[in-house]
């Protein structure tokens, strides 16, 4: 069964956890890891989003964190707008 749309209030605080399947590795070498680094800066500038902090861990490569604030979300993906 899918998951229920994100609700996104402005300043919600969300928690994203994103693990390889099978803890396989979410990046294929150091330049997939700096693309996706440059990637999440370029979404981060545009949607206004407030980064709290993220860890790529490098013992964990198959392991990402971050805890963000949002503008708006809706341009990230699935999103469902409260006001």
């Amino acid at each position: 069964m899918p998951r229920k749309a994100r609700i996104d209030a402005p300043g919600a605080l969300h928690h994203i956890i994103v693990r390889g399947i099978e803890r396989r590795r979410i990046f294929s070498d150091d330049q997939d890891r700096d693309n996706f680094i440059e990637r999440m800066g370029d979404i981060v500038t545009d949607t206004k989003t407030f980064y709290f902090g993220w860890a790529l861990i490098p013992n964990m490569p198959t392991f990402y964190n971050c805890y963000i604030a949002s503008a708006n979300l809706q341009k990230c993906g699935d999103t469902e707008t409260v006001d």
